[in-house]
């Protein structure tokens, strides 16, 4: 077999060490390369109308052209609210609402609004609950840079107020936030919010065919969880990211304040049932499919693409999982061995995906991987399959719980197998 090139713009060593062990050659990316880690800043480089780029069918390269559809906060949130328009008008049971006007189905992210452009519709909805707590982020960025909580318009007069429109303007045009009734009841584990990372699989869009990795984890704050007011500036207790935490005077090096999916699970089973946590997993299934969905026709899918999405979840009280953004390059930095060993063992099994049998890249070929290539993956939904259901229990047995007895997951699948 020929030997497979490969470029990486990472200097990450789960990454390299995964196609040194391969035997792969390295080369730089204005070399002729089989395989391409790339940034997404090289990604736009490679896929950019000047750059006359042209990918042959034994190239594959890790993201998506237009991947911000879903990982720039503000166009996830607005592809979403157009997927659930557009299946209303289109009559579908999957947009069936309540008496209050919410989604039955759909409902997994937070009232979200955009700022500036939604500001006056902000004050509206501010004045209606006033007592609601809501968290504002910047667009564009990640790692909870520039994040931070309002419970007061008056909050928000660090940004510039035009006077003859009475409208927010904020300092530069680049300055777009999105604004979020924040999660004011998480789920709590010895008095600690904590959100999931759950890396999602893509290998196309049309059809889709996505996978979920097992082996996620939890990251827990290191302060315990404290709503009143005067900690609305304290980011160790309400933001989960590991960027902030390991900042903090409680944050524990040897296990970077993370526990696995599968010690959540078991946590839950024992103090809420399986049943009920069973339930759980399965809404998470179901809003990772429903968000994909809500791109599909949006997405420029690239043969040549796969992508590794970093979905972050939090839990609220209820068991209830809302989906709060998802990151096109979730983060391959190790901060402990055991993160180190599980983030070795997701770049082996996306890549044992992502190629055809033989190891060298090739677009022509299916996409459909043997179920021993797929390692901890588990199959979610590939359209091309003759099953409409969005979670395949007979798929290596472990995707979520088949035989639920939960009424909302099996009219979930119901409607979902009429729909499609």
């Amino acid at each position: 077999m020929p030997q497979v090139r490969y470029a990486c713009d990472q200097d990450k060593s789960v990454l390299l060490h995964n196609f040194e062990a391969r035997g792969w050659a390295a080369v730089n990316p204005d070399e002729n390369w089989n395989f391409y880690w790339a940034t997404v800043q090289s990604v736009r480089n490679v896929f950019s109308v000047d750059s006359g780029y042209r990918l042959g069918d034994d190239q594959i390269i890790n993201h998506f052209p237009n991947h911000v559809e879903i990982t720039r906060k503000d166009l996830m949130v607005k592809n979403i609210k157009r997927y659930r328009k557009d299946l209303e008008r289109e009559g579908s049971p999957l947009a069936e609402k309540d008496e209050n006007g919410r989604y039955l189905y759909l409902d997994f992210i937070p009232q979200t609004l955009m700022l500036p452009a939604d500001y006056n519709l902000f004050v509206e909805e501010f004045r209606k609950h006033p007592n609601t707590m809501w968290i504002m982020k910047p667009c564009g960025k990640a790692r909870g840079v520039g994040i931070f909580l309002v419970n007061k318009l008056s909050q928000l007069k660090k940004w510039s107020r035009d006077s003859k429109t009475n409208s927010f303007v904020p300092p530069t045009a680049k300055d777009t936030y999105v604004i979020s009734k924040y999660i004011d009841n998480p789920l709590l584990i010895g008095g600690k919010k904590f959100d999931l990372r759950l890396y999602v699989l893509v290998t196309s869009f049309r059809p889709l065919k996505c996978y979920i990795y097992q082996l996620g984890f939890c990251r827990f704050c290191t302060v315990k969880y404290n709503a009143n007011i005067n900690e609305l500036d304290n980011m160790f207790v309400h933001l989960t990211n590991v960027s902030i935490q390991k900042h903090g005077e409680e944050y524990n090096a040897v296990h970077g304040g993370k526990w696995t999916v599968k010690n959540l699970r078991l946590f839950l089973e024992s103090t809420r049932g399986k049943e009920v946590s069973d339930k759980l997993f399965d809404e998470i299934n179901w809003l990772v499919v429903h968000s994909l969905k809500s791109i599909a026709t949006v997405i420029a899918n690239d043969r040549h693409c796969f992508e590794c999405y970093g979905y972050d979840i939090i839990i609220d009280n209820h068991l209830k999982p809302w989906l709060i953004e998802v990151n096109a390059s979730p983060s391959l930095t190790s901060t402990t061995s055991t993160d180190r060993v599980m983030k070795y063992n997701l770049i082996n099994d996306v890549i044992n995906i992502v190629l055809p049998p033989g190891d060298v890249p090739d677009v022509r070929w299916n996409r459909t991987p043997t179920k021993e290539a797929m390692g901890n993956f588990d199959l979610l939904l590939d359209e091309d399959l003759a099953s409409a259901e969005v979670i395949h229990p007979e798929n290596k047995g472990r995707c979520g719980n088949s035989g639920s007895s939960t009424r909302s997951v099996s009219q979930k699948r119901s409607i979902f197998t009429t729909w499609r």
